[in-house]
């Protein structure tokens, strides 16, 4: 429990930021998801399209410190082997 006022300040600026931080998590989930079901689909040229969006804004969440560096290169890179998957078959 805070109990001195910059301690107070600083939980209440916490529970800001972590609404903010979840919200933008929850944006590059919604985009990832939009890739995968083009992917389930069998839709090659939406997915690509899905994925061209969804790269951006996943690189932009590093900048924002809501993933890593690695986090977000393993999952573009999983995207996109699956999207190639999806040519290939």
């Amino acid at each position: 429990m805070a109990n001195n006022p910059s301690a107070k300040k600083r939980a209440r600026q916490q529970v800001k930021r972590r609404a903010h931080n979840m919200s933008l998590r929850s944006t590059v989930r919604t985009y990832t998801k939009k890739v995968l079901a083009q992917v389930e689909q069998g839709n090659y040229d939406a997915a690509t399209e899905a994925f061209k969006i969804a790269g951006p804004i996943i690189d932009s969440m590093v900048n924002k410190g809501i993933y890593s560096k690695n986090k977000a290169s393993r999952t573009k890179s999983r995207l996109n082997a699956r999207i190639k998957a999806l040519k290939a078959a």
